[in-house]
Order: structure tokens, then C-alpha cells, then sequence
């Protein structure tokens, strides 16, 4: 085998630049974030001491939580307090470590875990406010619910809930009391769903790549007395109550408060634990900075973390890749109706209807934003059916690629002169033969630049799907930054993922557009 050297030294020559460039963004956001650190505590505002002085000052919150629910009492007031809601805690917090907020109001239990970790955030000793957690479920299993609040009760009746709680809350009985099912339990009943967030310590968590917590263990009690297997879906705090409404989960248990707006859409069990609202401020005080060796370890080999990255990897690529194939497929499919259409050619009532149908759906899909179209995939196309998220994934993802793909195929055949088509029909091909060995191979050449940028966009925009319980790339890097409270290298380490992907890409389509240029001379 016959190795051109020229290119070879082309080739490494373009690697060394593209990690070169690597390096000097890694350096310059290290830069910024240093300098942003600063900025933000030589900026701070006046103190919070109690909950009167929250009036005017910025508050973050996680979105949807009763947090959430309580501080919006502020918002719009005359002292112009304003709420930034977040869609996870540690993100609040980070935040608060950063001063892009003042204060954080969030449940007890995580604000203690976060401090833990965290020296210069402090709580403050006047609670915001106290709340019952409970189990929610949909409003026709009214069986489920009742056979439920059984299982509840008896739990508290033998102390195996209290063990539970003791387990992860209590300097004294923390780690000594661990929940396990009892030898010989039956699962003939089926599955238990459990719709949570798994990002909200010691409630959700993940230790050593399993979700566990007061309430993992809580649920996991309660299957064991109803005869069923628990099964947990972990994904966005807001999307929990929806999953429980539409059907993808039996229950919603998250360290969710009976409130009278939620009780309008969703019922609730019996309460299994009390809990209190407090406020996080930042003490300013030195943070324990650690080396960035340290940081890696912590961030990749402690409790092995660095498998979520290959696990999220797995799905993003599945998913790009199938809803890349099912988008061309059904792209060229759409692209040839319009450009019959456009063209006149076979222009029978069949193709105008076949037209009509392929301008809404493009006007649809290429309208919408491509968060929207996957939830209604989710929640409402597959409302009534159990259907695992990857397949709604790669559905939707299909979906809305298909409508960008058959634009750019349009282009390219609407590129080809006329003439190419007369002389096909001239040597006695008809219209699909004239399409498919003459007009089609110079279409797909000049459409591949607007394809690979859209399958290139397509592996970006997967970043989405942790809204439906699926773990891609980027949620992986939230499962460890939410275990670490360490934002730099778990985001820019997805980054660079998510960038050697997109780089390898471009240079495989360059070399193909290559070979399509040399075949044609």
C-alpha cells in the first residue's frame, strides 16, 4: 500500500493546528473564569441576613420547585427583585459562587450538602419556609395511589423509613442504616416507574453510576411491599409531573411539595418526610481551591466518573446517526415531490396534494423550535404509549432534520440545467430514471456542504434529550458536575468531545467532496 506523504504531513500538520486551537480556548475560558471570580467578589452587593432582605436583590432558584413557587411572591415588586430560575440546583449555587445571583433559596437537605462542599456559602439561620413531600400520581390511578399510601404507612409504622432517612440525613446514623429489599420478594405486579431528577442530594443522587437517596430508596421500599420493580427515569425537574400526567412514569418522586396549582393537574400520596426551604448567601469567605490535578481526579477517576462519558457518547451517536439516515431518506423523498411540482413534470393531482402535504410539514418543522417538537413527540404524539425515549428521540430528531435536508437537496437538483433532464428523456429514460442515475449523483454533490452542516447541527441540538430521561453527552457532564460542584472541566471536556467529533466529520466530507471533484474531471 502506496502512502502519499504530502498529504500525510498535510494532515498532521492541520491536526497539530486543530489541538493547538483547542489549547488556547481551554486556556483563554480558564482565563476568564479567574477573572470573572474576581470581578465578582470585589462586586458584591449588601449582605442577606434574614429573609426581609431579599426585597431587591437577585434570587436563584431551581425552575418549577417550590422554591420556585414561593420567591415568585417577589418578583415584580417595587424594589425590583428579580428571580433566575435554573434548571438544576448545583447550577443555582454555581451561580451564587460566581455573584450572578445573591441568594439561593432551595430545600434543606442540598443546601447542607453544598455548603458542605462549598466553605465560602453559608446558610442563613431563618428558614424560608416548610414543606411536606410527597408522592405524586396521576389522577386516574386512584389505585395506585391508595395502594401507595399503604405501602407509606406501613413503612412508617415498622421504621423502615425513618432507617431510610437516617441513613443519608444525621452525623450519627449517616451510612449505617442502608435500605435492601427483602430476600424472596415477589414482582409479579410489573414496574414501578419513577420519574425523578437525579441531581438533588441526599433525596437523588448518583453514587458509582447508580441513582440512590432518601427518596430512591423510599420508592424502592414502596415496589418492594406493592410486588413490583422499580424502575427510575432521571430527567429534568420540570418535565416530572408531565412524564406522570402523560403516562412515561408511574410516579414522580423528587422531593415534590403538595401545592394547590400541581393539585389542579396531578395528585399527590400521603406526606413521607417534612422538609424546610432555607436560603444559601455567599459569607465571603476564601473558597478551598483545588489543584487541577485534583480537580481531574475528582471530576473523572473518583467513584469512577468517567464512564458517564462513554455511556453519553453512545446515545448521542445513536441518535445523531439514526436520525440522520431516517432525515436523508425521508429528505429526498420530500425534495423530489417539490421539485416535480415546481417543474411541471407530472403534475397530476396527486402531486399537488403530495406538494401541499410537503410545504406544511417543512413550514412546520423548519418553524418550531426543535426543544418543543421533541417534548411533543414525547408528551403528546406517544402520550398513551410506554415507548422508550430513544425511538421518540430519534423520531423527532428525524423529523425536524428531514425538513432542512430536503431544502438542501431541492437546491441541488434545482441546480442541475434543465437541459440535463431533456436529454435524459431524449436517450428514452423516464422521468425516475432520468433522476436517479443522471440528475441525482450531481444534486448530492452540490447539496453536501448544506448536509454536513446540517448532520453536524443535528449532533449538537441531541444535547436536548436529558428533558425526556435520556442521558446524551452533555447530560453526562451534568450527572458529574452535579456530583462535583466543579463547572470548568466536566463542560469543557464535553466540549472538546463534542468538537473531535465535528472536526472528524468535516474532514471525512472534505475528502469525499474530494473524491467527488476528482471523479468528475
Amino acid at each position: 500500500m502506496k502512502v502519499n506523504h504530502s498529504l500525510w504531513k498535510a494532515g498532521m500538520k492541520k491536526l497539530r493546528c486543530y489541538f493547538m486551537c483547542i489549547a488556547v480556548i481551554m486556556l483563554f475560558v480558564v482565563t476568564i473564569t479567574g477573572c470573572g471570580k474576581q470581578e465578582s467578589e470585589s462586586a458584591k452587593t449588601l449582605a442577606i441576613t434574614c429573609v426581609d432582605d431579599l426585597e431587591g436583590k437577585n434570587i436563584g432558584v431551581q425552575i418549577g420547585t417550590t422554591g420556585d413557587i414561593y420567591a415568585s411572591d417577589y418578583e415584580g415588586d417595587e424594589a425590583g427583585t428579580k428571580i433566575t430560575r435554573f434548571n438544576k440546583g448545583t447550577d443555582a449555587v454555581q451561580a451564587l459562587k460566581q455573584g450572578k445571583v445573591d441568594c439561593v433559596i432551595i430545600d434543606e437537605q442540598p443546601a447542607l450538602t453544598f455548603i458542605n462542599k462549598n466553605s465560602e456559602l453559608s446558610i442563613l439561620e431563618e428558614e424560608f419556609a416548610l414543606e411536606e413531600y410527597a408522592i405524586c400520581v396521576a389522577k386516574e390511578k386512584k389505585e395506585l395511589t391508595s395502594a401507595i399510601n399503604k405501602a407509606l404507612q406501613k413503612l412508617k409504622e415498622n421504621g423502615t423509613l425513618a432507617q431510610i432517612i437516617s441513613n443519608y440525613i444525621g452525623d450519627d446514623t449517616k451510612g449505617k442504616t442502608p435500605y435492601k429489599s427483602l430476600e424472596g420478594t415477589t414482582r409479579e405486579n410489573g414496574t414501578l416507574t419513577m420519574a425523578t431528577n437525579v441531581a438533588f442530594p441526599p433525596y437523588e443522587y448518583y453514587e458509582n453510576g447508580v441513582a440512590t437517596g432518601i427518596d430512591v430508596d423510599m420508592a424502592q421500599a414502596v415496589a418492594d411491599e406493592l410486588g413490583m420493580e422499580l424502575v427510575v427515569s432521571d430527567m429534568e425537574f420540570d418535565s416530572i409531573i408531565i412524564a406522570v400526567q402523560s403516562g412515561k412514569a408511574d410516579i414522580g418522586v423528587a422531593g415534590m411539595t403538595v401545592t394547590e396549582d400541581r393539585l389542579k393537574n396531578i395528585d399527590f400520596t400521603e406526606s413521607y418526610t417534612t422538609a424546610k426551604q432555607v436560603i444559601i448567601v455567599n459569607n465571603g469567605g476564601e473558597s478551598e481551591g483545588l489543584s487541577l490535578k485534583e480537580k481531574f481526579y475528582q471530576t473523572f477517576v473518583e467513584q469512577g466518573r468517567w464512564k458517564y462519558i462513554p455511556l453519553g457518547l453512545f446515545n448521542t451517536v445513536i441518535i445523531t446517526l439514526c436520525a440522520g439516515i431516517f432525515g436523508i431518506i425521508l429528505g429526498f423523498v420530500f425534495a423530489i415531490i417539490r421539485v416535480a411540482h415546481d417543474r411541471n413534470e407530472h403534475r397530476t393531482a396527486v402531486i399537488k396534494t403530495l406538494n401541499t402535504i410537503a410545504k406544511i410539514y417543512l413550514t412546520v418543522f423548519r418553524g418550531t423550535p426543535m426543544m418543543v417538537q421533541l417534548l411533543i413527540m414525547y408528551y403528546v404524539v406517544f402520550a398513551s404509549v410506554k415507548v422508550n425515549p430513544l425511538i421518540a428521540a430519534v423520531l423527532a430528531f428525524g423529523l425536524n432534520s428531514a425538513a432542512y435536508v430536503a431544502e438542501a437537496v431541492r437546491a441541488g437538483i434545482m441546480s442541475i440545467e434543465i437541459g440535463q433532464f431533456e436529454a435524459g428523456r431524449s436517450l428514452g429514460f423516464n422521468y425516475a430514471q432520468t433522476m436517479r442515475y443522471i440528475i441525482l449523483p450531481q444534486a448530492v454533490k452540490n447539496a453536501l456542504p448544506a448536509m454536513c452542516n446540517e448532520f453536524i447541527a443535528l449532533l449538537k441540538e441531541s444535547s436536548i434529550v436529558g428533558y425526556i430521561g435520556l442521558m446524551d453527552l452533555t447530560k453526562a457532564g451534568d450527572i458529574i458536575r452535579s456530583n462535583t460542584y466543579e463547572a470548568l472541566i466536566p463542560l469543557c471536556s464535553v466540549a472538546v468531545v463534542y468538537l473531535l467529533i465535528v472536526m472528524v466529520l468535516t474532514t471525512g466530507v472534505s475528502h469525499l467532496e474530494r473524491r467527488l471533484m476528482k471523479d468528475a474531471r
